[in-house]
């Protein structure tokens, strides 16, 4: 991957986590100016309904944060664009896709078609 190549896959991963971090600061700052102890049992499980939403949307996102900075720390070593399980390089289109992608579509697809089988293997024998 050449370098001009590594810089723009380092600015939509940049972009991308300042999206996601200010998201963080817009729940956080939500959640505090909303929270309110209704006295409508109704009304308290509906707010409780949608803070409980917007934290697990929230946790997803800070596992893809996880994921951009672990990108952006192999685009710095030089490993960003490389197949973990196979070493090939991942398409360019792939990457354009899924950026914090790991693994080139060939194994992607492998650990899928395992992840059914075991999957629904393991539903017979419940």
């Amino acid at each position: 991957m050449s370098e001009p190549q590594r810089a723009h896959f380092r600015d939509i991963l940049g972009a991308w986590k300042r999206e996601l971090m200010f998201e963080v600061d817009r729940t956080v700052h939500h959640m505090q100016d909303e929270a309110a102890n209704f006295p409508d049992p109704n009304d308290r499980a509906t707010q409780e309904s949608e803070f409980g939403l917007e934290l697990r949307t929230r946790d997803r996102e800070r596992k893809l944060l996880r994921k951009i900075d672990s990108a952006l720390a192999r685009i710095d070593d030089g490993s960003y664009g490389f197949c973990d399980e196979t070493g090939e390089e991942i398409g360019l289109k792939r990457l354009e896709a899924r950026p914090v992608a790991t693994l080139c579509l060939e194994a992607q697809e492998r650990r899928e078609l395992a992840e059914r089988q075991f999957r629904d293997r393991d539903d017979r024998y419940r």
